[in-house]
């Protein structure tokens, strides 16, 4: 374990941390494996105690956010439509696609926002409106706001575990992890207590006994 923490001391101390941050950020918009909240909130744990600098880290976690969110909306408008559709009818991916084109139907840009905290939410919006031919500038515009609040978000819930538990960085990053889990767990349910009240409920069997041509 102190062989753990050492080898991340030298690395949150290390200046070549923040390119690690922006490039684990890129990566996270289209190849969404990559733990790129997980990095973020780490480097805001070991900030708490003055390295790596806080506003750096959220600068280039939202930098490299915004870039991997235009790398995934390239892909969507180079021909994600055909991708998308080739999706399996029952599938979970299916599901997330289609729950981003009703978002972005309602609710436009700031559909970018929210699916930052829906696990596999980010991919499948900033796909999704690249197969749809969002405008690129407002795409631009609301996804500097997704990524901005998404990096402010990450690396102070880190830090702020880096806080009360500045003797102990590890507790301190479990504080981190365990919080951000439970507003991604918060968001999660929402949605999906709206979407269960949003599904009409299926004809009454009572309504189908009265109808004229019912057998009695």
């Amino acid at each position: 374990m102190m062989d753990l923490l050492e080898l991340l001391h030298q690395t949150m101390s290390s200046p070549w941390v923040y390119l690690a941050i922006f490039g684990i950020a890129v990566l996270d918009g289209f190849f969404p494996v990559v733990p790129s909240e997980t990095a973020v909130i780490t480097a805001g744990v070991f900030a708490a105690s003055g390295t790596p600098d806080l506003p750096a880290v959220i600068l280039v976690a939202a930098a490299g956010a915004l870039v991997g969110d235009h790398v995934s909306y390239a892909l969507g408008r180079a021909g994600g439509s055909r991708l998308l559709d080739r999706l399996p009818a029952r599938g979970r991916r299916r599901a997330g696609v289609e729950w981003a084109r009703r978002g972005i139907a309602l609710r436009g840009g700031l559909i970018l926002t929210v699916a930052r905290y829906v696990p596999g939410g980010r991919t499948a919006v900033t796909l999704t409106m690249g197969a749809v031919g969002y405008p690129r500038r407002r795409f631009l515009t609301f996804d500097a706001l997704a990524a901005g609040s998404w990096g402010l978000y990450s690396a102070l819930v880190g830090y702020l575990g880096g806080l009360a538990f500045e003797q102990d960085p590890l507790r301190g990053l479990l504080f981190g992890l365990g919080l951000a889990l439970a507003v991604t767990a918060v968001v999660e349910g929402v949605r999906v207590l709206r979407r269960r009240r949003a599904t009409p409920a299926p004809p009454a069997r009572a309504a189908a006994d009265r109808s004229p041509g019912a057998v009695r």
